[in-house]
C-alpha cells in the first residue's frame, strides 16, 4: 500500500539525539488500490470456461480481472485498522462456499477482503479482530507479492481468509508468535457450533532466512463424505533470499481428519536477471487420496515464467503443467472429457498504488 510522507520524515534532518527524543506518534490514514487483470488459455479447453483446481486465473480463454481491491488503513501508536473491498474471478471461486444469504438478506461479506480493528495491549502485543488474511501459508492472496503468478497447490487448498480474533506477540526481534481463534477453515459464516484455533511462528534465523510454522485445529466437514470431524493441519515453510534479486520458498503441508490424511509440498523461486526482468519456476506435489479437502486431487506440477517490472506495474507470463495420478483435468479431446495432464498459459498485468 502506498505510504504517505509526513512531517515525521523531517526527523532525518535533525541531530540524532533530538530525533531519538521526539518519536513521531501522529496517527496516519493511507489509501491504496490493486488491480490484477489476466488472460489464461487452458489447453484442456473446459466447455464451461471454468478451470479446475484453482482460484487464480480461474477462467479459460477469457480476458478478466483476477483480483481488484481498494483499501483504507489507519495506524496509530496503540490502534490500527484496515478496510479493503474486493472483486474478481478469484473472489468468486474462493468464496463459493459462503452462503448466498444470511438472515434472508444477500450475503455481501465475500466482497470484504479485510475488515479489522486492532489494539496494542502492550508494546509488543496486539489484539486484532474481524475478517482478515489467514495465518497459514507462505504465499499471499495478492499476486504481486508472490514469486510466481499462480499459487502453489499447498496454498490453494489451505485457507486464504478467516474471521475471528488474533493475538500477535513480537517476542524478540527475530521471533513473532500469533494465536488465532476463528470461525473455522476458510469461512466467515459459521458452519457448525464450534470454533477453531491456530498458531503461527515466524523465526528470522538470519537476514537471509525466515522459517515459519502454522497450524489449524478445529471440527470441519470432510469434503468427500460431508461428515464433521476434528481436522489437524500443519504447515512448515522457509523463505531464503541470499541476495536482493533471488528468492526461494519451500513449503510442506500435512493434514489429518479422523484417520484420513493429505499432504502437499512445493518449491518455488524467482531471480531478477536485471532490475526489471525476472524468471520464475516451481515444482509441487499434492496428494489427497482420502478426499479431505480436495477429493481426487493427486498430482505433480511444474511452472516457469517471466516477470517484467515497470514502476508500480508488473507484467507476468507463466506456463503451468500438471501430471495427475487419475483423470481429473478437463480435456475436451480426451475420451470421457477428462485427462491426466493439464497445460495452461497465463499472462497478467497488475498494478498497485
Amino acid at each position: 500500500m502506498r505510504k504517505i510522507i509526513t512531517a515525521g520524515a523531517l526527523a532525518l534532518a535533525l541531530p540524532a539525539s533530538i530525533a531519538a527524543q521526539e518519536a513521531d506518534t501522529t496517527p496516519r490514514l493511507t489509501f491504496g488500490a490493486f488491480v490484477d487483470g489476466y488472460y489464461a488459455y487452458d489447453f484442456g479447453r473446459p466447455a464451461s470456461h471454468d478451470r479446475a483446481w484453482t482460484t487464480q486465473a480461474a477462467r479459460h480463454d477469457e480476458f478478466n480481472i483476477n483480483l481488484a481491491h481498494v483499501a483504507v488503513q489507519y495506524t496509530a501508536p496503540t490502534t490500527r485498522a484496515r478496510l479493503a473491498l474486493q472483486a474478481g474471478t478469484s473472489v468468486q471461486v474462493n468464496y463459493a462456499f459462503e452462503p448466498d444469504e444470511i438472515a434472508g438478506q444477500t450475503n455481501y461479506l465475500p466482497l470484504i477482503q479485510e475488515a479489522t480493528l486492532g489494539v496494542a495491549v502492550a508494546p509488543t502485543l496486539w489484539i486484532d479482530g474481524g475478517i482478515f488474511f489467514s495465518h497459514i501459508g507462505s504465499e499471499s492472496w495478492i499476486s504481486i507479492d508472490n514469486p510466481t503468478y499462480t499459487r502453489s497447490l499447498p496454498t490453494e487448498f489451505a485457507p486464504y481468509y478467516q474471521a475471528g480474533v488474533r493475538a500477535t506477540w513480537n517476542a524478540t526481534p527475530a521471533l513473532t508468535a500469533q494465536l488465532n481463534v476463528i470461525n473455522g477453515w476458510q469461512v466467515i459464516a459459521e458452519n457448525n457450533e464450534d470454533k477453531a484455533v491456530g498458531v503461527r511462528l515466524d523465526w528470522a534465523a538470519s537476514p537471509a532466512l525466515t522459517v515459519s510454522y502454522s497450524n489449524f485445529v478445529g471440527r470441519e466437514p470432510h469434503a468427500d463424505t460431508g461428515e464433521q470431524g476434528i481436522r489437524f493441519f500443519n504447515d512448515v515453510s522457509a523463505r531464503f533470499a541470499p541476495t536482493e534479486r533471488t528468492t526461494l520458498v519451500g513449503t510442506v503441508d500435512v493434514g489429518t481428519q479422523e484417520g484420513d490424511t493429505w499432504f502437499a509440498g512445493s518449491l518455488l523461486g524467482r531471480h531478477w536477471v536485471t532490475p526489471g526482468v525476472g524468471i520464475t519456476a516451481r515444482v509441487e506435489r499434492f496428494d489427497d487420496e482420502d478426499g479431505v479437502v480436495a477429493p481426487g486431487l493427486r498430482t505433480w506440477g511444474a511452472s516457469a515464467g517471466v516477470d517484467v517490472a515497470r514502476g508500480s506495474a508488473l507484467w507476468r507470463t507463466e506456463a503451468r503443467f500438471f501430471s495427475a495420478d487419475d483423470e481429473i483435468f478437463p480435456g475436451r479431446d480426451a475420451e470421457g472429457g477428462l485427462s491426466k495432464a493439464s497445460t495452461t498459459l497465463v499472462t497478467s498485468l497488475s498494478i498497485r498504488i
